[in-house]
């Protein structure tokens, strides 16, 4: 199996997003149709106004770009989509260089494969794409780096996607603070985990849930649940209590080096291969704020970027199964 995952630069959305918006969205659109009827755009605007209304010029400004319809612009306030399901795993550490890394466990067909950097609201951010606004991961210049993991429950209700959310979040907030305020404010409508660090290193984990209030701990790490498990069935099949017992152990002692969690994350359990089954790793990432770096992490395949130096480009990823985990390497930054 491989995919080609591909780095864009592009400060004021234009014909890159265009283009990017016009291979995307038809699987998007089947997405939608295939769940529950959409919300119309009437009520997702006026959810959008209410509870992230700073984000409506640049929704404006992306559906004009691709002459929107109703569908299309109701999807892009981000609020109400359809329930997805993902696995994921996410640790922060700051013993040699303050950094969080994580893997993005999902389906294959459903990736975007795309690093965007932008500056849509003045504010430089390098993230990786979902829902063509949104965000599994990402940095910005201020130095905090947010991601996100499933949080493990059946649960679906009222909010918005959380990709949509932490785009919001990278694009007006500066520090860890700053974005846990949000995180609790703004409705989100699955249960999922954000775990973000800053330029100070505080490092925080926030357990989301459309039908209670928001929980904010200390943990450096998440992976498929929020306290105790809730969905066994779920649970078993991507072994989130294993890989939440494992990175709670080798970030016990406080001594594990970025290098040393990083090759972690490119090794069981942390690393999935059940790409035939919809929940392989498609990428590692480790965000440096210090050093405002990202480096996206294959087996055998890495890329490096930063804010002063990002370089647009290609690249075709190949996925395999655990034989290829025989001779992952790391390359340091």
């Amino acid at each position: 199996m491989q995919r080609h995952f591909t780095s864009i630069d592009e400060s004021i959305a234009d014909f890159k997003w265009q283009k990017l918006f016009r291979e995307r969205w038809p699987a998007y659109r089947t997405w939608i149709n295939s769940s529950s009827p959409f919300t119309d755009n009437r009520t997702s605007m006026a959810a959008l106004e209410r509870h992230m209304p700073e984000m409506v010029p640049i929704h404006d400004h992306l559906c004009r770009l691709v002459g929107a319809n109703e569908q299309a612009s109701s999807f892009l306030t981000g609020f109400q989509p359809p329930a997805y399901y993902s696995s994921c795993s996410q640790a922060v550490c700051n013993t040699d260089k303050l950094q969080l890394v994580r893997n993005y466990d999902y389906h294959m067909d459903r990736f975007e494969a795309t690093l965007l950097k932008t500056s849509w609201h003045g504010k430089r951010v390098i993230a990786s794409s979902d829902c063509l606004l949104g965000v599994l991961d990402g940095m910005n210049e201020d130095g905090l780096a947010v991601s996100l993991t499933f949080g493990g429950r059946k649960v679906v209700g009222f909010g918005f996607g959380i990709p949509f959310i932490l785009r919001y979040v990278l694009e007006f907030c500066s520090t860890v603070e700053e974005a846990v305020l949000v995180l609790q404010r703004v409705p989100c409508h699955m249960s999922y985990n954000v775990t973000m660090t800053d330029l100070t290193g505080q490092v925080r984990t926030a357990q989301l849930a459309p039908d209670r209030i928001a929980v904010i701990i200390e943990t450096p790490f998440a992976t498929n649940h929020q306290g105790a498990i809730e969905w066994a069935e779920n649970a078993g099949f991507n072994k989130t209590a294993e890989r939440a017992q494992y990175l709670e152990k080798i970030l016990a002692n406080g001594l594990v080096s970025g290098r040393e969690l990083t090759t972690a994350f490119l090794s069981p359990p942390l690393y999935n291969t059940q790409f035939s089954e919809g929940l392989g790793t498609l990428y590692t990432a480790v965000y440096r704020p210090i050093d405002k770096t990202v480096q996206l992490h294959w087996p055998n395949e890495s890329i490096i970027q930063s804010f002063d130096t990002f370089t647009e480009g290609t690249k075709i990823i190949k996925f395999e199964t655990e034989d290829l985990l025989k001779g992952a390497r790391i390359t340091e930054v």
